[in-house]
């Protein structure tokens, strides 16, 4: 069993979603997260400019068979297309079961 850790751009959520719907994976953790960004986002307030350095990004947490893992990791790597590094992170974790 793998644990699959990927930290991805909210506005590839639903895509994400959807090939993993596809793929049969229908059971997994989604969660909120804000991120430091080295490069932030330039905005201007009433003539004053603000460097925001946190981005929001959602995290996916999945659990699957050793065979599926490779499959999933293809499936969120070609929709998400890193082009940046910070765009998409994934790790793979050995997962033990409790029973």
């Amino acid at each position: 069993m793998k644990l699959i850790e990927a930290v991805i751009n909210k506005l590839k959520l639903p895509e994400v979603r959807n090939a993993l719907d596809d793929m049969g994976v229908v059971d997994f953790r989604e969660s909120s997260i804000t991120c430091h960004s080295q490069k932030g986002q330039v905005m201007i307030f009433r003539g004053a400019k603000f460097v925001a350095h946190v981005v929001e990004k959602v995290k996916l947490e999945i659990i699957s068979a050793d065979d599926a893992a490779e499959r999933i990791i293809e499936a969120i790597g070609s929709i998400v297309r890193p082009e940046h590094r910070e765009d998409c992170r994934i790790a793979i974790r050995p997962y033990l079961e409790v029973n």
